[in-house]
């Protein structure tokens, strides 16, 4: 018996690394999953690892017209939704300085607008004893160069969890935040740092941490997976920090 039997969980950006990892999981704890992300090929290679179990629906979460065809699909797919993992995010990291127009309304779309109307769109399918997780980051409580947008929208999604936390209480609906400290994914690549930068500055991060490593997808889907089910049923308006120590010493 699973801890997901009968749930149905929307995951955005399911399609690779703490998104994916958390599908995976929530498949094997009896959960009806569907993945989100925007690139096809990404998706089609989510659906293999997957073996078919979760249903995958093409969403772009910076905009709401996506995520309004999201929610009519699970609506009249399942008509309800036990679990929401905003997930979907991303950054470009730039300093302060050399951030363009651009880079900031991606980073502020992708990341806090993506997850404010994510859950408005799919709360009139969320019922009572439902579980919404926001994807934050302690980056948004630590001074570090070249993400000050990413951060920024971070903090926002933070504070959106602790304000619907008191709004939807009066539903049954939890809401809480969880945030990754360094986990070892493939954004970095994605933004175009070589590898040497990357090995670089996982040793810089590697030395601040207490546990002196990196993170991995399945510790966070492991996190997920007690916010989203009975076992965190008195839990509601926290930022579960998943960060090896990072941000907490």
């Amino acid at each position: 018996m699973g801890k997901l039997d009968g749930k149905v969980a929307v995951i955005t950006g399911g399609s690779a690394g703490m998104g994916l990892a958390t599908a995976r999981l929530f498949l094997r704890e009896g959960a009806t999953v569907i993945v989100t992300g925007r690139d096809e090929a990404a998706l089609e290679a989510a659906k293999r690892d997957l073996g078919g179990g979760a249903e995958i629906v093409r969403c772009d979460n910076s905009k709401v017209a996506d995520i309004e065809s999201l929610s009519a699909y699970v609506e009249t797919k399942h008509g309800r939704v036990d679990i929401v993992f905003a997930n979907a995010g991303g950054g470009r990291p730039a300093l302060f300085e050399h951030t363009s127009e651009d880079d900031f309304d991606f980073m502020i779309d992708t990341n806090f607008k993506g997850a404010y109307f994510t859950v408005q769109k799919l709360l009139p399918l969320v019922k009572a004893g439902a579980s919404v997780i926001l994807n934050t980051s302690t980056l948004s409580t630590q001074g570090r160069p070249y993400v000050s947008v990413y951060s920024a929208a971070k903090a926002a999604i933070r504070s959106l969890a602790r304000s619907l936390s008191v709004e939807l209480s009066e539903r049954g609906i939890r809401v809480n935040a969880l945030a990754p400290g360094y986990i070892d994914t493939d954004q970095a690549r994605k933004v175009g740092m070589s590898e040497e930068m990357i090995e670089q500055t996982k040793i810089q991060v590697h030395a601040q941490v207490p546990m002196h490593r990196s993170g991995t997808v399945d510790e966070i889907a492991n996190a997920v997976l007690f916010l989203a089910s009975h076992d965190s049923a008195y839990v509601t308006g926290i930022e579960l920090c998943v960060d090896g120590g990072w941000a907490q010493v």
